[in-house]
């Protein structure tokens, strides 16, 4: 008798699901057994899509990671680089809210092991290059991108924190943000620009 295969929905619910525990009640609580009950299938599933429960924690991770770069590749490279930072946050703030524990997974979890710590490095190389871009257009005063970019990132993660921990609203959240990235963005600009 050969093996069931793989069922890439149940593989999926299996993620999601790992990521809403991980979310309702914190890493420590996610059990192979819970987790298949929650899904309605057999602790085995977790074994044939993953390996095992490391190897699931790692997929949560990713697959929150890959929902990012999709929102942030659907936003158009212009010649107007300050116009895709806007845009760039935009989509990191729609896809926080749009799903909101596998974001708790990606950025509140942390890396499941040392093998783990550059994933999803190239969705924040995005935001990296469009700073770097401002910079050589002359939109902002010479810098570091890669740490300016940083400041742009913690002012979108802090405000998405507040938002999917209750404490902002959403249209607050989303005016927070706009003015707080438009405070930041005009400190980077070019004091000759701004004269």
């Amino acid at each position: 008798m050969s093996p069931k295969p793989a069922d890439p929905k149940v593989r999926m619910a299996l993620v999601e699901t790992a990521a809403d525990l991980i979310a309702a009640e914190g890493p420590a609580s996610l059990s192979l057994r819970k987790l298949a009950h929650a899904v309605g299938t057999s602790t085995m599933a977790v074994y044939t899509h993953f390996g095992g429960m490391d190897e699931l924690r790692r997929e949560v991770r990713r697959e929150g990671f890959n929902r990012l770069r999709e929102h942030l590749s659907a936003v158009p490279r212009t010649d107007d680089p300050g116009a895709d930072i806007d845009n760039l946050g935009a989509a990191y703030y729609v896809n926080a809210v749009t799903n909101p524990n596998l974001y708790r997974a990606m950025f509140m979890e942390g890396p499941v092991g040392d093998d783990d710590t550059d994933v999803g490095f190239d969705t924040f190389e995005q935001l990296v290059d469009a700073v770097q871009r401002c910079i050589d257009a002359g939109r902002f005063a010479p810098g570091d991108a890669y740490a300016m970019a940083q400041q742009l990132w913690a002012v979108s993660h802090g405000v998405v924190a507040l938002q999917l921990a209750h404490l902002l609203e959403p249209q607050v959240a989303q005016d927070c943000l706009r003015a707080a990235a438009g405070n930041i963005i005009r400190a980077f600009e070019d004091a000759r620009q701004r004269a």
